[in-house]
């Protein structure tokens, strides 16, 4: 039975950044909705409660009964989860006088107190609360202090529960890897034994013994998730393994054939669609983005179902579904109010009618392509930007033409290479170009011209949450302009983004 770390989620923006860092130690932990509690068995060695956008002196605050841990097993509370192990318990939380917010200094550290291990005096730590511990409970002990927070950390006498107002899993904090490591090794005594080796080890193992020798079919898109979806089950079940990879027209200049390539010298069974012609004739002159999406999400089941049934006795649908996914699904606050049609394969298992199996749903990004290393996939298809399931279909606003296309991946084209040429790609998340239903003047020559202006994106992330605009170099932006200009027949202007997410999205539409 794998060992893990609970951590309960009360809304953060940061909870999953404490799942990857746990992840980073080799400590395996799960996430859970504090009003979803899960079943508390052998496997857990301690939970972590994470902060939140909630005051616990809201009305509608967060309030889970803890007693099935409270004393029973390690807790680490961080920012919200300190406040409501005092305030809940006999303490006093109130307003602070200013936001607290930023950069601090640990003025005071208990050294007797195993949480702080070789964490020394004046270590920087990251505040982000609006309210502050004014008084604690009687059996409770302050372990640490700033300049503005005295209470900024404290230990339940006689008990494993140590709590936090700052937020160790943010780069900021400069030693919060060490108190989490002090944490879930020294105090929970976790095994970090959690490493892509062991992953891959164990999930090869587990998919043996669940799929048996049924048939399994996967959609293929090109991307690092459906990749290392389609080597763990190649290792499991080789050639009982079935996947398709659909050219629905909107992918990258030569993408079909490349990638296609790719994946035969994989050793992966693989089928080939060409479906261009159905998707451009069911997407004539539909211009709005959620419209675009549902066609190519109903044509790619379409597709998809139609190849899938000419295989004899399939019985499981393989999909590329990672841990953000699943716990967007099962968030605090429900799914996503709005959420993006066609995600990869959506809507495939109501209308086959298979049983899903998805290896990497326990996995953030950063884990997926460790696995994939480990099973030897290549570094040029494990950095892969990440590219939608639409396609060029979300970056054409407005309608969409084969003759748009056609330019759009031209532009693309450029781009793209000349990142990879310059030394850029593997320093940017994520990289499009965009194609606007502007025309505007230019001159050519001795002619004036009425043509189309694109956009460059390009943005750093570490998860698609949050992103910021990438300072490409001037020069670099310049080669670029100049080249498409004079390249791209239908180009007359090239525009930079310089937007963040939030506000802004990574994609346009």
């Amino acid at each position: 039975m794998q060992e893990k770390i609970l951590i309960l989620d009360f809304g953060s923006q940061y909870t999953q950044l404490i799942g990857r860092r746990v992840r980073e130690l080799n400590v395996y932990c799960e996430i859970h909705p504090f009003n979803h509690f899960p079943e508390i068995d052998e496997s857990v060695k301690g939970v972590i409660l994470s902060g939140s956008p909630f005051s616990v002196r809201d009305e509608d605050a967060p309030h889970p009964d803890l007693s099935a841990i409270k004393g029973k097993l390690p807790i680490l509370g961080i920012c919200y989860g300190a406040q409501y192990l005092a305030h809940f318990y006999g303490g006093e939380v109130a307003p602070s006088g200013s936001r607290e917010y930023g950069r601090a200094n640990l003025g005071f550290i208990d050294h007797d107190c195993i949480l702080f291990k070789n964490i020394e005096k004046h270590s920087q730590v990251w505040m982000s609360h609006g309210d502050t511990i004014v008084r604690l409970p009687a059996n409770y002990k302050m372990t640490a202090s700033t300049e503005d927070v005295e209470l900024a950390g404290y230990k339940i006498d006689n008990e494993d529960t140590w709590a936090i107002q700052f937020h160790p899993e943010v780069y900021h904090t400069t030693d919060g890897m060490k108190l989490l490591r002090n944490f879930t090794v020294d105090i929970c005594g976790c095994m970090q034994d959690w490493t892509p080796a062991s992953f891959v080890e164990t999930t090869v193992r587990e998919l043996k013994e669940k799929l048996g020798d049924d048939k399994v079919v996967l959609g293929l898109s090109g991307g690092v998730d459906s990749s290392v979806t389609a080597m763990l089950l190649n290792k499991a079940i080789g050639k009982n393994l079935v996947c398709i990879f659909v050219d629905h027209g909107l992918l990258r200049k030569n993408e079909f054939e490349s990638v296609l390539h790719s994946y035969e010298d994989m050793g992966l069974n693989v089928i080939g669609v060409d479906a261009r012609k159905k998707f451009f004739d069911d997407l004539k002159g539909i211009s709005d983005p959620e419209q675009k999406r549902k066609v190519i999400g109903r044509n790619f089941i379409e597709v998809f179902d139609e190849e899938a049934h000419k295989i004899r006795d399939v019985k499981w649908l393989a999909q590329g579904t990672i841990y953000p996914d699943v716990i967007e699904s099962v968030s605090v606050n429900g799914p996503s109010a709005t959420i993006k049609s066609h995600h990869n394969v959506g809507g495939l298992p109501e209308k086959m009618k298979l049983k899903v199996v998805e290896p990497l749903r326990l996995l953030f990004k950063d884990e997926v392509r460790r696995v994939g290393t480990s099973l030897g996939l290549k570094p040029s298809l494990l950095g892969r930007h990440p590219f939608p399931g639409p396609g060029m279909g979300i970056r054409i606003l407005g309608d969409i033409t084969p003759e748009k296309v056609a330019i759009l991946q031209e532009a693309d084209h450029i781009f793209i290479n000349g990142l990879k040429d310059w030394g850029l790609y593997d320093k940017v998340w994520q990289a499009a170009v965009i194609l606007l239903p502007v025309q505007s003047v230019g001159v050519m020559g001795d002619e004036r011209t009425y043509e189309n202006a694109v956009v460059l994106r390009a943005v750093t992330s570490t998860d698609g949450m949050t992103a910021d605009w990438v300072h490409l170099p001037y020069d670099f932006l310049a080669k670029m302009s100049n080249e498409i200009i004079n390249k791209v027949k239908g180009i007359n202007r090239v525009v930079y983004d310089i937007s963040s997410k939030p506000p802004a999205t990574i994609e346009w539409e």
